[in-house]
């Protein structure tokens, strides 16, 4: 479903963001249940939209990198692996 305009105001439709994104639907419904991304509005009562500065939000959280870090439980079996080998 392309964009929809709404007294002036450009939506986009949960269906859309997730295509646009490539993120499942359940991706989305459980960033939104974690509160890390906009919860958007309801239209109509049961349809979800986001504002295009939403939509923008979604998409940087979605595109996000962070730092690669190893576990402490990854590291212990890293040194164990080492000491067996002899290195």
């Amino acid at each position: 479903m392309p964009a929809i305009l709404i007294d002036g105001v450009v939506y986009h439709s949960a269906a859309e963001v997730c295509r646009e994104l490539g993120v499942a639907r359940q991706t989305l419904w459980r960033w939104r249940n974690a509160r890390k991304i906009p919860l958007g509005r309801r239209y109509r009562g049961h349809q979800v939209l986001f504002t295009e500065d939403e939509f923008v939000t979604i998409r940087e959280y979605a595109n996000r990198l962070e730092p690669a870090e190893a576990t402490a439980t990854h590291m212990v079996k890293l040194h164990s692996s080492r000491r067996r080998s002899g290195r």
